[in-house]
C-alpha cells in the first residue's frame, strides 16, 4: 500500500507530547462525534477520564461539571472517538524487524524484489541479508522469486528473504550452500522444497522447510529486538492501536517486553500467545500478568496448516490449480497434549487454521480437549475457508474466530484458483459468522499485512481491494455493517482476551483506552476510511500518541 500522507491536526494541549511527558490525571474529551461502542447509548458529546479509568460518558456539561479544576481539556476539533482499536492478532517483534531489516512489503514484481536487493546489498556490502514482505500474487511475472533472482542481485551473498505470510521463504544459492540443502535433501513434514526442471532446490522454501535455512541468518541481537519492540509499539500507537494480540511468541522476547513496559518505553497493551518452545510458564501458571498491567499472558499459539497463497492450508479436497490437500504443521498427539495442558491451567489455546480440513481439524481437537467447556474462549486464528457443516460449531464449542479482514482483499484475487468457485463461499466469511452468533475478533496478522487498523475496517465494511476492485467472487454479501466492524476492532478482541469488563467500550468504570480519527469513520465514503489520520490515543487514561 502506498504510505498516506500524514495531515497534521493539533489537539489542545496534547498536541505533539512526548511520551514522557504524557501523564495520568483528569482528560476532558468532546468536540467531535464520539462512538462509544455502547448499544443503548451509542453516541456522547464528551469522555471524562480520571487517572486510568473512564469517570463518565455523556453530556458536555455534565462532564465538565464532574471534572477536576485541572483537567487537561483536549478539543477534538472535529475529529471521530472510539473505544481503544485492538489488533487481535498480530507479531510486534515482526513488525519492528520489518521496519529495521529489508522490508519488501511494497515491491510489485520479481524485478523490483530483484533492484530492492541490489540496493540493500551495495549500502550493506558485508553479512548475510534478511527481508521480508514480499507476495508474488500480483506480480506481472506470475511466479515465486528463486535463488537465480537472488544471486543476480547479491552474487555469492546469503540472502533469506520470507514471504509476507511467513509460511515460505526464497533463499540464494550461497544459503542453500551453507544450509547443505541439495537436490537429495528431504523436507521435513510439513515442508516443501520446491525444485527447478533440473531437479536441484530452485530456493523456495515452504512451512517447515524454512527450519532447513534456521542457522544461516544470525538471529537478531537483544539490542536489536529491543529497538524492534519499541518501534513497533511506537508505530502501533501512532496508527491508532492502543493495544494488540501477540502470537507464537519467544520466551526472551516476552522478558525483553516486560523489562521495557517496567522501565516505562512500551505503553500500549498486549496479550501475549506463546510459542510452545516458550510456553513452559503458562503451561505451568496459567495466565499473569505484568506489574504495569500493560502485558499480559494469555496462553499458547498453535499451527494446524500452511497458507492458502503458498497451497500449504489443509483443504477437504485437493487444489483446483495444482496437486495436493495441503500441509499438516502438528500432529495430532503433540497438538492434544498440549490443549490439555493448556485447560488445566485455565490457559487459552489459539490456532492457526485456514483450509477447511485445517478448521474441521482444529474443532475436533478443541472438542475433545475442552471436554464441554464452552466458556473457555479459546481461538481459531484466521479461520479463513471453513465448511458449511462446521460454522455452527464455533458457536457451539464457545470458539472465537479471530480474523484478519485485509487478508480477503489480497487473498481474493488468487483464491478463485486456489479454490475454485464452489468453494468459494466458503471463504473470509464475516457475516455468516456473526450470524450464527459466533464472537469474530479482528486483527492484522502484521507483519504479513500492513497493520493498520483503516485498512481492517474498510476491508470488512466494504470488502474491496485497496483501488476500489471487486468483482462476483469477492462475495459481497459478507461484508458487515460499520456498528459490527467496530465491535470486531473493539469489544470482540477485549472478550477475546478475557476483558471485555474493562476494555472495548467508553462507559464509565472501564480502562481508559481511547482512539480518534480526524474523519468519521462510522459515516464517510468507504474510500476516504483510508484517508483518515489517528490524531489521539490514549492508553490507561494516559496520552500515547497524538498529532
Amino acid at each position: 500500500m502506498r504510505r498516506l500522507a500524514l495531515a497534521v491536526l493539533l489537539v489542545a494541549s496534547a498536541a505533539a507530547a512526548p511520551l514522557s511527558a504524557a501523564k495520568a490525571g483528569d482528560l476532558l474529551i468532546h468536540g467531535g462525534p464520539i462512538h462509544t461502542g455502547v448499544e443503548a447509548a451509542p453516541t456522547a458529546q464528551a469522555v471524562l477520564i480520571r487517572d486510568d479509568k473512564i469517570l463518565f460518558v455523556g453530556d458536555l456539561a455534565a462532564a465538565k461539571a464532574k471534572a477536576a479544576q485541572d483537567v487537561r481539556d483536549i478539543d477534538l476539533k472535529g475529529a471521530a472517538a472510539y473505544p481503544g482499536f485492538v489488533d487481535a492478532h498480530a507479531h510486534l517483534t515482526g513488525i519492528g524487524l520489518r521496519e529495521l531489516t529489508l522490508n519488501l512489503d511494497q515491491v510489485k514484481s520479481v524485478a523490483e524484489l530483484v533492484a530492492a536487493v541490489r540496493a540493500y546489498a551495495a549500502a550493506h556490502p558485508e553479512g548475510a541479508i534478511y527481508g521480508r514482505g514480499w507476495i508474488e500474487t500480483h506480480w506481472p511475472e506470475k511466479r515465486f522469486p528463486t535463488k537465480a533472482d537472488l544471486d543476480a542481485a547479491a552474487p555469492g551473498r546469503i540472502v533469506v528473504l520470507g514471504r509476507s505470510d511467513g509460511h515460505a521463504s526464497v533463499v540464494s544459492s550461497a544459503a542453500l550452500a551453507k544450509a547443505g540443502i541439495t537436490a537429495a535433501t528431504l523436507a521435513p513434514a510439513g515442508g516443501q522444497i520446491l525444485k527447478g526442471a533440473d531437479g536441484q532446490p530452485d530456493g523456495m522454501l515452504i512451512d517447515h522447510a524454512q527450519s532447513l535455512v534456521k542457522d544461516v541468518i544470525p538471529p537478531p541481537s537483544e539490542a536489536l529486538k529491543r529497538e524492534a519492540l519499541r518501534k513497533a509499539g511506537q508505530l502501533y500507537a501512532s496508527r491508532g492501536w492502543t493495544g494488540l494480540g501477540n502470537m507464537s511468541v519467544m520466551a526472551d522476547d516476552l522478558a525483553l517486553l516486560r523489562d521495557e513496559a517496567a522501565k516505562g518505553t512500551f505503553h500500549i497493551r498486549v496479550d501475549n500467545y506463546m510459542d510452545p518452545s516458550g510456553a513452559a510458564e503458562v503451561l505451568a501458571k496459567g495466565p499473569q500478568t505484568d506489574a504495569t498491567g500493560l502485558i499480559r499472558v494469555r496462553g499458547i499459539k498453535l499451527y494446524m496448516d500452511g497458507a492458502l497463497g503458498s497451497r500449504g492450508a489443509a483443504l477437504l479436497e485437493p487444489y483446483s490449480d495444482a496437486e495436493g490437500l495441503g500441509l499438516q504443521l502438528t500432529q495430532r498427539d503433540q497438538g492434544l497434549a498440549l490443549m490439555k495442558k493448556a485447560k488445566a491451567v485455565n490457559a487459552q489455546v489459539a490456532m492457526h487454521a485456514i483450509g477447511d480440513r485445517g478448521n474441521r481439524m482444529t474443532l475436533d481437537w478443541f472438542e475433545e480437549a475442552l471436554a464441554g467447556d464452552a466458556k473457555a474462549r479459546w481461538r481459531i486464528e484466521h479461520a479463513q475457508i471453513v465448511a458449511d457443516t462446521d460454522l455452527p460449531r464455533f458457536s457451539k464449542l464457545g470458539v472465537i474466530a479471530s480474523m484478519q479482514p485485509s487478508h480477503a482483499i489480497g487473498d481474493l484475487y488468487f483464491a478463485p484458483a486456489r479454490l475454485g468457485k464452489d468453494r468459494l463461499h466458503e471463504g473470509y466469511r464475516w457475516k455468516d459468522f456473526l450470524n450464527a452468533g459466533v464472537v469474530v475478533a479482528a486483527g492484522s496478522d502484521a507483519p504479513v499485512e500492513v497493520g493498520d487498523p483503516r485498512i481492517e475496517f474498510y476491508a470488512a465494511v466494504y470488502r474491496h481491494s485497496l483501488d476500489g476492485f471487486a468483482n462476483a467472487d469477492w462475495h459481497l454479501e459478507e461484508a458487515v455493517t460499520r456498528a459490527e466492524a467496530l465491535r470486531m476492532l473493539t469489544l470482540a478482541p477485549a472478550y477475546a482476551a478475557f476483558r471485555e469488563k474493562e476494555l472495548g467500550t467508553l462507559e464509565a468504570g472501564k480502562k481508559a483506552d481511547l482512539t480518534a480519527f480526524d474523519k468519521d469513520l462510522m459515516t464517510i465514503e468507504p474510500k476516504a476510511i483510508l484517508t483518515a489520520q489517528p490524531v489521539l490515543t490514549i492508553v490507561d487514561g494516559k496520552v500515547a500518541f497524538s498529532r
